[in-house]
């Protein structure tokens, strides 16, 4: 073979080697392109194809101004400010524009997450205020870019923050209407699926864009009002200061409806501001603090014995100061010769006399022994009818149980009901004294109690909540007969002068011992306050009742908690515009 023909070989074989190579990249491309296309779409997708949560607004909490909606809790948009460090161009000016916008709301040290250069999302700053990041925008800092979010703000401070409670850095309501609201309050978010840029940026003009939009959570309207809540609040703190003592608590309610009007405690906290150096004041006593209530449970008892017919007004006994039941002697609280001998139960009432009650659980029996048809009776009223030691539903967190024994127990004799009739052997919220407390004086029906009194939509349309359980528990004329023994009562032993007896204004004294290592405490009383105020003739028109109470001091219900109820119940007679008789 010559030369020239052993060059022709290498060239046809190369040319050989050379096609089968381009059939093999064709080969290869037709896969790629044509069999594996979905596949290979689908991978592209995972690079350039984000989900960006849409994240839903929270509802704001609105408070009645009078007749009118305001708000108590709004939202405003912050923002967390965030860098790619592998895109920062000029990382003194980023620095610079940091400090000098937004200083006191950088992370400590942020300078180093500009050289994190492993991770492309550092957050630098947090609770940005929308004029501060429209300012960092405005220096076009490369690698710079920001979330939106919601903060929660407090327009009136202070008031009523333990009935709204506050939102945490999750984004979860605790405490209060917040936490008990939560799902309500929060809505739902949403999502966007879209095409990204190399920045992880989202484009607009895209058909690969599935949006599902966020629910906002719903605007509510409470039925606490900002004026009497801001006056009980005033009121509260004065008599706490008048009196030495260490905590107080009040509620304020429409009896017509079982809607609470005020609720409010002292110590409080600041929402704006929840360092505190005790979590204890995030509760809201007046629900989640069941205690002895004392003497007021004894417009409970002479309510029953009246609607069972047992006793009117002026029913009497002989007061001899004290009365045996079984082993146990009850004593009276006082010791005045005034009211002893041959009484009546109106006269037990206003001097708040343990003996008429006991009398009236006899009378419930066979007429000399609280039995067990008695104690029936008892419960009945108590627990089934008035609700005492049990939860009232309130649309708030945290609310508690209390107790009231039934005589099917063991400890349901009658040594026990025997305290029971004048409020001690038994636990309950003052929430629930306070809506059974209604129900005595308002002809006759027990109202759910309730904080809600509606919705608002996002045209600032006022959607009024539906009524809640309504059930009769005593008849109108038993209701009528009390309302008048309490107008008595309250004015019997001791007359404020202060013109509200020309208004239906009635209330009872309560005084009952804590028990402190397992045993009462003389020395160390809470003193409450239970009444109503109104017009004469018409059905009341607010329900009060406060708490007043000292570590290691006797606080008394005439002495200490009246004069605050005196304080807010003239100042509703003025509020509500009442007219006086006479």
């Amino acid at each position: 073979m010559n030369i020239g023909s052993r060059g022709d070989a290498r060239i046809s074989a190369l040319g050989i080697l050379t096609l089968i190579a381009l059939l093999l990249m064709v080969a290869q491309l037709f896969r790629v392109q044509v069999l594996q296309h979905s596949y290979y779409v689908q991978l592209a997708d995972k690079e350039h194809i984000k989900k960006f949560t849409l994240r839903a607004a929270r509802g704001e909490i609105y408070a009645m101004d009078g007749d009118t909606p305001t708000k108590l809790v709004m939202n405003t948009t912050v923002y967390t400010v965030w860098v790619d460090p592998t895109l920062v161009v000029d990382k003194q000016k980023v620095i610079d524009v940091m400090n000098r916008v937004a200083g006191g709301n950088v992370r400590k040290d942020f300078r180093q997450y500009l050289d994190a250069k492993h991770t492309r999302y550092q957050v630098i700053a947090t609770k940005v205020s929308r004029i501060q990041a429209q300012k960092i925008k405005d220096e076009k800092l490369a690698g710079v870019g920001f979330d939106a979010s919601t903060q929660r703000v407090y327009p009136e401070g202070a008031l009523a923050s333990q009935v709204l409670g506050f939102v945490n850095s999750e984004g979860k309501g605790k405490y209060g209407f917040e936490q008990a609201n939560d799902e309500i309050l929060a809505g739902k978010d949403g999502e966007l699926k879209t095409v990204t840029d190399v920045r992880d940026v989202p484009l607009t003009v895209t058909d690969k864009n599935i949006k599902k939009p966020a629910v906002n959570g719903k605007n509510m309207v409470l039925t606490i009002d900002r004026n009497v809540q801001s006056k009980v609040e005033e009121a509260l703190v004065a008599g706490v200061k008048r009196s030495g003592a260490t905590r107080a608590s009040a509620i304020v309610m429409d009896p017509r409806t079982g809607k609470v009007l005020a609720m409010a405690n002292v110590p409080t906290y600041d929402p704006s501001n929840l360092n505190v150096k005790d979590v204890a004041v995030f509760n809201n006593s007046t629900i989640s603090n069941p205690y002895e209530p004392g003497s007021d449970i004894k417009t409970f008892t002479v309510a029953t014995g009246i609607d069972r017919g047992v006793i009117t007004p002026d029913s009497t006994y002989d007061n001899t100061g004290k009365i045996k039941v079984e082993d146990i002697t009850i004593n009276n609280a006082t010791k005045n010769a005034v009211v002893t001998g041959t009484i009546t139960m109106q006269t037990a009432l206003n001097w708040s006399l343990n003996t008429g009650m006991v009398t009236i659980a006899q009378r419930l029996g066979n007429g000399a022994y609280i039995t067990r048809a008695a104690r029936n009776t008892i419960y009945e009223y108590f627990h089934d009818k008035f609700k005492l030691g049990e939860l009232t539903g309130i649309e708030l967190a945290n609310e508690a149980k209390g107790t009231i024994i039934s005589p099917l127990q063991q400890e349901g004799n009658a040594v026990r009901y025997s305290n029971m009739v004048f409020g001690q052997g038994m636990d309950a919220t003052m929430l629930q004294v306070a809506s059974g407390f209604c129900a005595v004086v308002n002809g006759g029906t027990y109202f759910a109690p309730t904080i809600i009194n509606g919705t608002i939509n996002d045209d600032g349309a006022f959607t009024p909540a539906g009524v809640k359980t309504q059930t009769r528990v005593i008849t109108e004329a038993t209701s009528t007969t009390v309302r008048e023994m309490v107008h008595q009562s309250h004015y019997a032993t001791y007359n404020p002068k202060d013109g509200s007896d020309r208004y239906l204004v009635g209330g009872k004294t309560g005084t009952s011992e804590t028990i402190v290592n397992g045993k009462y405490a003389s020395d160390q009383t809470i003193g409450t306050y239970l009444g109503y105020g109104g017009e004469k003739g018409q059905i009341p028109r607010y329900v009060i009742m406060v708490e007043i109470a000292a570590d290691g001091k006797d606080m008394g219900g005439g002495s200490d908690a009246k004069p605050i109820f005196n304080d807010i119940s003239n100042w509703m007679l003025r509020y509500l515009m009442l007219t006086p008789q006479g």
